[in-house]
């Protein structure tokens, strides 16, 4: 004992010594859009919750505009692990064999935002988030950006108006086929390329929600849009697998308290930026505004509508069907508040 006496007053003095508080654990969160939309705003949202919970514990680096990386190279760099979170749209998950997502991308198969909310919260979004897991990704959320309209530098009205007219599309074979259908020819390009290739007349036309075709500055390069409403344009917020499983479960709660607050957020205020977006649209005055009448959408719908047998047995026959059971659910219990667009 006596020769361990000397390291008494040395613990001592350790002890009276500031600790040093341990790195946070950084979590890089990368996406493809401005911070001035809803993504990137529930993207901001969820680091200042995420790092409050945590007490610090966690920082949150979020990346927006592609500025990491582009929407073909983000999916890669996930399962690598050179980035930790992600927001990317359904279409994003076909080159991973995962299919099944682009259901959310059928031409009218949504005819409102409850049918929407009430198929990714049940049974067929939990079935989907699952689907992730072999892929080495972890399925969190999923935020809304809203309904997809058409532009062009013609009138898109009638059905023949879309013919040889070259548009751009995100990659997604559901997307490319609704395009064909209607007479177009679909060209892939990266949002962040769109205005350019619009201007130089690259392509003619294109689709997107119009909080994208606000913060894109599409509509100073487009002469007309045609408020559509054909389709929908929505993330899953995922996490590379093994770095979920990796946190201690704490922290795992309340990062999970963190994106669930997130979320709620995040699908409030789509809706109200792209509500915004349009009377900043029409306030500007660059681009001519059409609105379908209902006799105009319903041959709309009912040229689209083979595109969803055509996806039938890849996308899940059973999950399409499903998702017109709780359209025609929504639509019985709406019935007494009809004409009100939920």
């Amino acid at each position: 004992m006596k020769s361990l006496a000397f390291l008494f007053p040395l613990l001592a003095a350790l002890a009276l010594l500031p600790v040093q508080a341990a790195e946070p654990l950084v979590i890089k969160f990368s996406h493809a859009l401005s911070p001035a939309t809803p993504k990137g705003k529930a993207a901001d949202k969820f680091k200042e919750l995420a790092e409050r919970y945590s007490d610090g514990a966690v920082k949150v680096e979020v990346h927006p505009n592609g500025q990491l990386y582009q929407d073909r190279e983000e999916m890669t760099a996930l399962r690598l692990g050179a980035v930790q979170m992600l927001a990317p749209s359904f279409a994003q998950f076909g080159p991973l064999g995962l299919r099944e997502f682009e259901v959310f991308d059928l031409p009218y198969i949504f005819p409102n935002k409850a049918t929407l909310h009430r198929v990714m919260d049940g049974d067929i979004g939990t079935r989907l988030m699952a689907r992730l897991e072999a892929k080495g990704i972890k399925g969190l959320a999923y935020w809304d950006n809203g309904f997809k309209q058409m532009s062009a530098n013609r009138p898109l009205i009638r059905v023949e108006d879309f013919k040889g007219l070259k548009l751009r599309i995100q990659s997604s074979r559901v997307i490319d086929a609704q395009m064909r259908t209607l007479g177009g020819m679909p060209q892939v390009i990266p949002l962040s390329e769109v205005r350019t290739r619009l201007t130089e007349g690259a392509v003619d036309g294109t689709e997107n929600t119009l909080s994208n075709f606000h913060s894109q500055k599409l509509y100073e390069v487009q002469k007309h849009l045609t408020l559509s409403d054909h389709g929908y344009l929505g993330y899953a917020v995922i996490v590379n697998k093994a770095f979920w499983e990796g946190l201690k479960p704490d922290l795992r709660a309340q990062l999970e308290k963190a994106m669930k607050e997130a979320t709620v957020y995040e699908r409030r205020i789509a809706q109200e930026e792209n509500d915004a977006a349009l009377e900043q649209i029409r306030a500007a005055g660059a681009i001519q505004i059409h609105v379908l009448s209902n006799e105009e959408r319903r041959i709309w719908q009912q040229t689209l509508l083979p595109v969803h047998e055509q996806f039938a047995d890849v996308l899940g026959r059973d999950t399409i069907h499903a998702i017109y059971r709780i359209a025609a659910e929504v639509a019985r219990e709406q019935k007494p508040r009809s004409g009100k667009r939920q």
